[in-house]
């Protein structure tokens, strides 16, 4: 079902604030960075060996991140997990009785699919399903 630990979200409130720990001192390469209109956020793509990190800085004071900020403050958001077949494995955990923010996949960053578990149904964590989409050619 799961394929790997596809990337672990993280909300900052300035991405040029933050950048340089990552860079400079923690010596990880930014791969790009990308504006997510639709989820009001601005992300920072980092290879940290076989996983990347997500840096998500809030575009707008409505973005999902910025109230995330406001109430918990800095840090892990979530941890994607990468998966093949997402509608088939958004089914399979609602059949097991797992609440799912998205019950369908949504446009994400770096052009994936992605659903959200509700927090609630994992024991407090938000995790994230994210299907890449294979490039043809």
């Amino acid at each position: 079902m799961i394929k790997k630990v596809d990337h672990i979200g993280i909300a900052v409130k300035s991405l040029e604030a933050v950048l340089p720990f990552y860079t400079e001192v923690l010596g990880i390469p930014l791969l790009r960075v990308e504006e997510v209109e639709s989820q009001k956020v601005k992300v920072a793509f980092m290879q940290a060996g076989e996983t990347k990190l997500e840096l998500l800085e809030p575009m707008s004071p409505e973005s999902t991140i910025a109230k995330f900020i406001e109430k918990r403050g800095e840090g892990i958001h979530h941890v994607a997990l990468g998966v093949e077949s997402i509608e088939k494995r958004i089914a399979e955990l609602k059949e097991k009785g797992i609440r799912m923010i998205d019950d369908s996949p949504r446009p994400g960053a770096g052009g994936a699919d992605i659903a959200f578990m509700h927090p609630k149904s994992a024991s407090g964590v938000l995790f994230e399903l994210c299907e890449k989409k294979v490039k043809k050619g």
